[in-house]
């Protein structure tokens, strides 16, 4: 269904009252009395109650504009934005998935605004590989605010390792190692054999398989090999991956019923010191770090990220960089000068010093630095009332804006995450086919890779051997996979 039909998602009655006061059919006049320029935004509202206008003047004054921000619940904000398109009320700007827009970008109804970013001394520092990805049939639309590409790495006791004498490891032999000591030597001290190395959960992506298999150096989703894209599955580091962690599940290092193991379930295993390692997102170490404190005060957590395979240093980019984004529709900007207005302003939102007012809020009411970092007040409320909304327009991030302050945290361990995170970027393997399409892989990439997991889960359990697992993946190409194969190499080598 096309969102901008809205042919069954509202009734009429229900997109007027969900956009009454948008101010797309005002467009025309984007200049007020004094000059500043005006712009009409949809911003999406993840607290309980839209901001304070405290912030909202101050950056009008910064960048000479006069805002018109509605703020929208995250709860409906979709509808709105459907019910804004059903009655041709939308704003100047507002962000979302732009897969979602594809549609009524290819039928003309937003504006391309690649050929314009060079002229603006900030949106020009927009990492090109990020919107390469963005772009739809090879045309820019929008503009995106930066997502850590990946925060992914070991989070484990370090009071367990020092306890027997060991170091965060630095490979994959000294990750083994890691987990078979916190299995068989006590690493408690407690005199039973009551512990596990690594607790991991059913999910193939977010749990630990895929961090492992980037250790490991397989392809993020697909690699190139003489000329073709194949998926990860068909190179020899996911069979070695597959290998590990059998291995780990025949000597008991690892929850034994991990294919169908909750998140919740995962954390409770580490939280109750039933488990010494979780592979997974770093910045999780803080809330894991919380929770045990409540049921062993003594339990301390360390992170680490680089962890070498047999090639080198590799991570698995987890996002293209960029997450939800600010999309221009024709309606309400009309001409390409007012084009230029709205790009100029998100052009001063990442200039430094805008870009921290909007992100921290007031230096000395907000928040302080501390070694260069930005430490926010304690007041929660004040923050949430006042600064955090803003957000939701922000574009560029900590690798465009170089100024930009960081955050500084109290907690030893949940600052280390964040730079290590940081840090990931240094050696990311990136996903070959993100920007590439296939009609096939549209239609039944899903179902085809269920296959998959099954069968890596399968063969992790002894259940099928390196002939059964290659047996599914014939199937996978018979059932579509080799379609999909020939469609995204297809669209990889006329992209070059």
């Amino acid at each position: 269904m096309k969102l901008w039909k809205l042919k069954s998602l509202l009734s009429l009655g229900v997109a007027v009252a969900l956009v009454t006061g948008c101010s797309g059919g005002d467009s025309q006049n984007s200049s007020s009395s004094d000059g500043a320029t005006r712009i009409s935004m949809i911003a999406k509202l993840h607290v309980a109650e839209a901001p304070s206008d405290r912030l909202e003047k101050l950056l009008e004054e910064k960048t000479n504009t006069e805002l018109d921000i509605q703020w929208v619940p995250n709860t409906i904000y979709e509808d709105k934005i459907n019910a804004a398109f059903a009655t041709g009320a939308l704003p100047m700007a507002f962000s979302g998935d732009i897969n979602k827009f594809r549609e009524a970008i290819l039928d003309g109804q937003f504006w391309e605004i690649g050929p314009y970013l060079q002229e603006f001394d900030n949106l020009k520092n927009l990492d090109p590989g990020v919107l390469k990805n963005m772009e739809v049939e090879d045309k820019l639309y929008s503009l995106y605010a930066e997502r850590p590409l990946s925060r992914q790495g070991l989070i484990f006791r370090k009071d367990w390792a020092d306890n027997l004498g060991l170091s965060a490891p630095t490979n994959l032999d000294e990750l083994y190692e890691l987990l078979r000591q916190f299995k068989n030597n006590d690493p408690d001290q407690n005199g039973k054999d009551d512990t596990i190395g690594l607790t991991d959960r059913s999910d193939m992506v977010f749990g630990a398989f895929k961090t492992v298999a980037s250790w490991h150096g397989t392809p993020n989703y697909w690699g190139e090999k003489d000329g073709q894209l194949l998926p990860e599955f068909m190179f020899p580091e996911y069979m070695e991956t597959m290998r590990f962690f059998k291995k780990l599940h025949a000597e008991g290092l690892i929850n034994q019923d991990f294919p169908v193991t909750s998140k919740e379930d995962q954390r409770a295993l580490m939280v109750s010191g039933k488990a010494g390692a979780y592979i997974g997102s770093m910045p999780d170490a803080w809330g894991l770090q919380t929770d045990m404190a409540e049921v062993n005060p003594n339990g301390v957590l360390d992170v680490q990220n680089r962890i070498e395979g047999p090639h080198g240093l590799g991570i698995w980019m987890a996002t293209q960089g960029g997450g939800e984004v600010q999309l221009f529709p024709k309606s309400a900007i009309q001409s390409e000068d007012q084009l230029k207005e709205v790009l100029s302003f998100f052009d001063q939102l990442m200039s430094p010093e805008v870009a921290n007012l909007a992100l921290w809020g007031v230096e000395g009411e907000h928040y302080t630095v501390v070694d260069g970092l930005a430490k926010p007040i304690e007041d929660t409320k004040k923050l949430n009332r006042e600064v955090k909304p803003y957000v939701s327009i922000a574009v560029g991030g900590e690798m465009t804006i170089p100024d930009r302050l960081r955050a500084k945290w109290e907690d030893p361990v949940k600052q280390k995450a964040e730079d290590l995170v940081l840090d990931n970027n240094e050696f990311l393997i990136e996903n070959p086919a993100s920007a590439l399409e296939s009609k096939t892989f549209t239609e039944m990439g899903a179902r085809l890779q269920q296959l998959i997991n099954d069968a890596t889960f399968k063969f992790i359990l002894g259940e099928i051997d390196e002939a059964g697992f290659q047996k599914v993946v014939d199937k996978w190409l018979d059932d579509g996979g080799q379609r999909i194969i020939d469609e995204y190499t297809a669209d990889y080598n006329a992209s070059k």
